[in-house]
């Protein structure tokens, strides 16, 4: 008997639902031209760079990862809006705008409640969060072509603390 009852707690143990932290927001826009990704493998975000064109839609998009800066998506168009990310800080939220063509406005919000905006309001809003309130952002996805970002998504997970043992 005391077996039996060891097998059916095995097999409840295996049927029970894993805790997933990783989600995605799927892309808005409209998707055309090259596919991107930034970087995801050197750390945690510790900033982003985003430039747009003068009262219009973003034009590029860059991330970096610990101390080094990925590869630059889309173009660059004047100064870039910069967000640096204080010692334990997240991006816990991407929302802004888009249309058929480009990616118009880009918001993201930390877990300090600081925040980055570029680009202009316009056109259809997306917010995009994660489904674990303890996950942040770790990449972001999507299409560009010559002129900018023509669809953008975001990648979210719960990553350890590089100085702890711990997840953050």
């Amino acid at each position: 008997m005391f077996s039996f009852l060891i097998v059916a707690v095995l097999c409840t143990s295996c049927l029970a639902a894993p805790m997933m932290s990783y989600s995605y927001s799927p892309s808005v826009g409209g998707g055309t031209g090259t596919s991107f990704s930034t970087e995801g493998g050197n750390g945690k975000i510790r900033a982003i760079r985003v430039w747009e064109a003068s009262s219009a839609y973003i034009t590029g998009i860059q991330v970096r990862n610990g101390a080094i800066w990925g590869q630059r998506v889309g173009r660059v168009v004047g100064s870039a809006k910069e967000l640096i990310l204080f010692d334990g800080e997240t991006i816990v939220q991407v929302s802004g705008k888009y249309h058929s063509n480009y990616v118009y406005q880009i918001y993201f919000v930390t877990s300090r409640g600081r925040f980055l905006v570029a680009g202009q309001p316009t056109a259809i809003s997306f917010n995009f969060f994660p489904t674990d309130p303890k996950a942040e952002l770790i990449l972001l996805s999507g299409r560009f072509n010559s002129a900018g970002i023509t669809s953008l998504g975001a990648h979210w997970d719960v990553l350890m603390d590089q100085n702890q043992t711990t997840y953050a």
